[in-house]
């Protein structure tokens, strides 16, 4: 079983729940297990959110570029997710945040986001996009099925 989509999305907050849903949809269809689909809706949330906040650059004519996209692979056991932006990409290599750094500022609303989408899923690449540039956060996660899951991988 092998289930992908693509989407093109406006770098606004309301984006956000309508890939999460989107996803959640898609898995709970296959019968995936409800704790893996929140686990991966939550750090596709985060990968968004990034996104629409950092993932604009100034264009030629003075404008920001209005977009990224989000690609989600269910395939065999797997669920792959890539979310990449047209803006200015990470300037640093993103170190691996410990624990503290999660713990550090308990009441901040941002600078979270990369931790949680590593504590969720099994895999992640966080990068730059070669040649035209932008940021792409890549993850991805094992699989467990519903008993009575339509789309279970064989």
């Amino acid at each position: 079983m092998s289930i992908w989509w693509s989407l093109h999305l406006r770098r606004e907050a309301a984006s956000v729940p309508l890939a999460r849903r989107l996803l959640l949809g898609t898995m709970e269809t296959a019968g995936v297990d409800p704790d893996i689909s929140y686990d991966l809706s939550v750090a596709l949330s985060e990968a968004c959110a990034n996104a629409v906040e950092h993932g604009g650059r100034t264009t030629a004519h003075g404008g920001c570029s209005e977009a990224y996209r989000v690609t989600a692979y269910l395939d065999g056991e797997r669920c792959r997710i890539e979310v990449a932006d047209s803006g200015p990409g990470f300037t640093v290599e993103c170190p691996a945040p410990t624990h503290a750094h999660a713990d550090a500022d308990a009441d901040a609303e941002a600078g979270r986001g990369l931790y949680l989408i590593r504590e969720l899923a099994d895999h992640v690449h966080i990068g730059n996009k070669p040649g035209l540039g932008g940021a792409v956060v890549s993850f991805d996660k094992v699989l467990k099925w519903r008993a009575d899951a339509p789309l279970m991988a064989v």
